[in-house]
């Protein structure tokens, strides 16, 4: 399990809104490449790096349409994205929304069709991914898929022993940006250090000692300067990609 039902987004960092009083997004049904129906959660801006938003293993729920609204208030047109419309159908999904069998019968094959396409929505001359937990891993892959327009993949706390993250980072093709937390037992250091090392591109991996799994939470007030960082690196990552 990734952020509780009620986590709430961390506030962007001073002098980073660009959009006054924040960014209304609305729901859109997108469909993939193979004929798959999948809900997503569109926040406009007018700027020309997108961020394609990759939650949790819940799939989409509020928090992260408020994260892809938070994206659009700093100028990045944002898309958060559902990832079982093969398995059960439209979002977006509620606290009670029994995951794991679908997260069971997802492929990263489908996740990067799903992707293919919210890039395609998104319609900017660049597209970040950013992931969460499951997410984080599926951010890191999309970076080996060599999607067109994408130009970098950020992960949070994604795993790395599963799904060959590890095993296919050699393959990467844009630059990374990996934000872990140093007491987060789900992913030990030596995998982190394995994944560093693997990487061929130009990439950042930074770990928050004594941060837990999941401390991008507004809520978690003692890792908000760690959040804070988080959201500089990320905006900054973005901005280095524009220049």
């Amino acid at each position: 399990m990734c952020f509780p039902f009620d986590a709430i987004v961390p506030d962007l960092p001073p002098g980073f809104q660009v959009i006054a009083g924040g960014a209304a997004g609305e729901r859109h049904t997108l469909t993939s490449a193979d004929g798959t129906e999948f809900s997503a959660y569109l926040a406009r801006a007018e700027g020309p790096t997108g961020v394609v938003v990759l939650p949790d293993v819940r799939g989409l729920f509020r928090f992260y349409e408020e994260l892809a609204e938070r994206f659009a208030s700093a100028g990045h047109p944002a898309i958060a994205i559902d990832y079982f419309g093969r398995t059960a159908g439209l979002g977006p999904r509620d606290e009670d929304f029994e995951f794991r069998p679908h997260v069971e019968q997802s492929t990263p094959e489908h996740v990067a069709l799903d992707v293919a396409a919210a890039i395609e929505a998104l319609g900017t001359e660049r597209v970040v991914t950013v992931g969460f937990c499951f997410g984080g891993s599926m951010s890191f892959l999309q970076a080996t898929e060599g999607h067109t327009h994408l130009a970098g993949a950020v992960g949070f706390y994604g795993g790395l022993a599963k799904r060959g993250v590890i095993e296919r980072a050699p393959d990467t093709k844009v630059p990374v940006l990996g934000l872990f937390g140093g007491d987060d037992e789900s992913i030990p250091a030596d995998q982190i250090q394995a994944f560093d090392a693997a990487l061929p591109v130009e990439h950042e991996i930074k770990v928050y000692e004594g941060a837990p799994h999941s401390f991008f939470d507004r809520r978690a007030e003692q890792y908000a300067d760690e959040s804070q960082d988080a959201w500089e690196r990320i905006l900054g990552f973005i901005t280095e990609l524009e220049s």
